[in-house]
């Protein structure tokens, strides 16, 4: 039988297992560490660390490999609780939010917590309103579980078509930042490097699912962080002389006021909807970093706080990550395992840029004796600041930094040997390739669950679902890097966009689904359709101008809209269905049968019993 109601115990060298890649990962840092001071090839060096990496993570997805529809789908239901939530959380946050959110933190200061508080308050909302009911009921995509809770094929396939919009453009996103941070590692083509991060994304997943990503992207995390907090904690034991970066900062922000008041950078006030995150490029420092509400209207802040949570809390690949849990209780704890993980880098990342910030402070002082330091000739020959090198004196205004390159000039800032950049980088891009994974598979699953097999009830063959998503697998990760390399966009805000949508299209179809038993399938269809329409209006409307919302948290007006149409239309054909009551009532009860397995094997008793 291809489900069990009976969970498999939890491997116990788990533990031992990752320990031995977290020590080959810093082994390999330490060897590159002694290569370079005994003078070998920068570039065979920085290769190293692409390659080497990468083949780790290819190696741990195949060797799990499977062909058991419950190990593919769900990784055999038994991932614990830290594991589901250490990759919960580098899948949120991605490449797009360490690279481009440090660039955010540098110039944008205060306003930049949008993006900390919108995370952590998304996984607050998963974890009381979602995770625990979607969990009970196991279904592998949301739209599955939209499907059976309706029964209705019609709703399944047409979530799975606006489901299908937010994670072409995060892949798209994640593969662009890889490829940006790929090519300052080893140079050559951006193009050619997001090709060959596609490439790796489907050899590390396609022969285990779901059960390859989960292993690899835990590999994957784990050297995001490594490289996270390692770099951050070695250049605040040199600067202020505390192992712990994310508190050694406050007494640099105390001072940062006032000294960068001092030498002309000005408070800002902007209408209450401005929404001005730094774009990619280049571009100077113009606000105090302490200065609430000098990029980001207070309007808008909170905007994007909710767009940025309703889209976390229900996004189409981290979501079925629960599923992966093997209980209940378990699901719920790995969502605050989550919440501390993101929350943990992201604090590490504003802590980089109140350091960069205050190095930067020391170059433009008017009273500054001698010339220029010489990180400052290193940033600018590595593409990541720009200023006019014949100046013996620099203003805020003639020193401009690369938005997505302020990360990786910390080491160059204290002078670190450049393994700590190449470390950096190597981990920037674990973070690309982890969010990369998840919206891949699990779009992979969608199309090949929901949209191929979408009109039917019939399970086909186990052997037929895993190949279908096996080939899913490999067109998904070439199209998002096509999409990618034929219309590159900002990649903060493409994933801005993709939160909108997902927050305005499944946030009020999903908790009405579980928290409103009156909701209809005719409310939820038109729920999800008008909600993902006017997103998609606003979001375009907002980017040419015709709309006074900014495009970034535009998409957001949507979910009122969903709300509305889903409530009322309810409300006019007020009859529920007994299966969708039966299910509302199953779902809020912790314990017992999962129920997407349940009714599996009842389909596939059916079939069994004609043939």
């Amino acid at each position: 039988m291809a489900f069990s109601a009976r969970a498999r115990m939890v491997n116990p060298r788990l533990g031992t297992y990752f320990s031995i890649f977290a020590a080959l990962y810093t082994a390999l840092f330490l060897l590159i560490l002694i290569f370079e001071q005994l003078k070998f090839s920068e570039h065979l060096l920085a290769g190293a660390f692409l390659a080497v990496p990468i083949f780790i993570y290819a190696a741990i997805g195949l060797s799990v490999g499977t062909n058991e529809i419950l190990c593919y789908f769900a990784a055999g239901r038994r991932a614990p609780a830290i594991y589901t939530g250490l990759l919960l959380g580098a899948s949120a946050i991605g490449g797009t939010f360490i690279v481009a959110g440090t660039g955010a933190f540098f110039f944008s200061g205060f306003d930049a917590l949008v993006l900390l508080m919108g995370t952590l308050t998304g996984f607050v909302i998963m974890a009381i309103a979602l995770a625990p009911f979607y969990r009970k009921f196991g279904a592998f995509t949301v739209p599955s579980y939209l499907g059976r809770r309706f029964e209705s094929r019609t709703l399944r396939v047409i979530t799975a078509g606006v489901a299908a919009v937010p994670m072409l453009l995060v892949l798209s996103a994640e593969l662009r930042v890889g490829g940006g941070v790929a090519q300052r590692l080893v140079g050559g083509s951006a193009n050619n490097l997001i090709l060959l991060l596609a490439l790796t994304v489907a050899i590390s997943t396609v022969a285990g699912g779901k059960r390859s990503f989960t292993w690899a992207g835990v590999a994957q995390s784990i050297a995001l962080f490594l490289a996270l907090l390692g770099v951050a904690t070695t250049v605040s034991v040199i600067v202020t002389s505390l192992p712990i970066p994310q508190l050694a900062n406050g007494p640099m922000v105390r001072g940062l006021v006032r000294n960068e008041v001092n030498e002309g950078l000005q408070f800002i006030n902007v209408w209450p909807l401005a929404f001005q995150l730094p774009p990619e490029g280049f571009a100077a420092l113009t606000k105090p970093y302490t200065q609430p509400f000098g990029a980001i209207g207070p309007l808008a802040f909170i905007i994007g706080v909710f767009a940025i949570a309703t889209g976390i809390s229900v996004a189409p690949w981290l979501l079925p990550r629960v599923a992966a849990s093997p209980s209940v209780y378990e699901a719920r704890k790995s969502l605050g395992w989550a919440t501390v993980f993101s929350g943990l880098a992201l604090l590490t990342v504003s802590s980089i840029a109140i350091f960069m910030r205050d190095f930067t402070l020391e170059v433009v002082m008017k009273d500054r004796l001698g010339p220029l330091p010489q990180w400052l000739f290193q940033a600018a020959a590595q593409h990541i600041a720009a200023f006019d090198q014949a100046s013996p004196h620099l203003g805020f205004e003639g020193l401009k930094f690369d938005r997505d390159g302020v990360l990786f000039a910390l080491p160059l800032v204290v002078n670190l040997p450049s393994a700590f950049s190449y470390l950096l980088m190597a981990g920037a891009l674990a973070a690309a390739l982890v969010t990369a994974s998840a919206t891949t598979v699990s779009l992979a699953a969608v199309l090949g669950e929901d949209v191929v097999q979408g009109m039917s009830w019939e399970p086909p063959s186990p052997m037929r679902r895993i190949w279908t998503m096996r080939g899913f697998i490999v067109v998904v990760a070439f199209c998002g890097a096509t999409l990618s390399i034929a219309a590159p966009t900002d990649p903060l805000r493409l994933v801005l966009w993709a939160l909108s949508i997902t927050g305005s299209s499944l946030f009020p179809v999903m908790v009405l689904s579980i928290w409103w038993k009156r909701l209809t399938v005719s409310g939820a269809v038109v729920g999800v359709v008008s909600g993902f329409v006017a997103a998609a209006f606003a979001i375009m409307t907002g980017e040419v101008g015709a709309l006074s919302s900014p495009s970034p948290i535009a998409g957001i007006l949507g979910l009122p809209v969903s709300f509305a149409f889903a409530i009322g239309l309810s409300l006019m054909r007020p009859e529920a269905d007994r299966h969708g009551l039966e299910v509302v009532r199953d779902i809020r009860v912790p314990g017992g049968e999962i129920i997407y397995d349940r009714e599996m094997q009842r389909l596939q008793l059916r079939k069994h019993a004609r043939t």
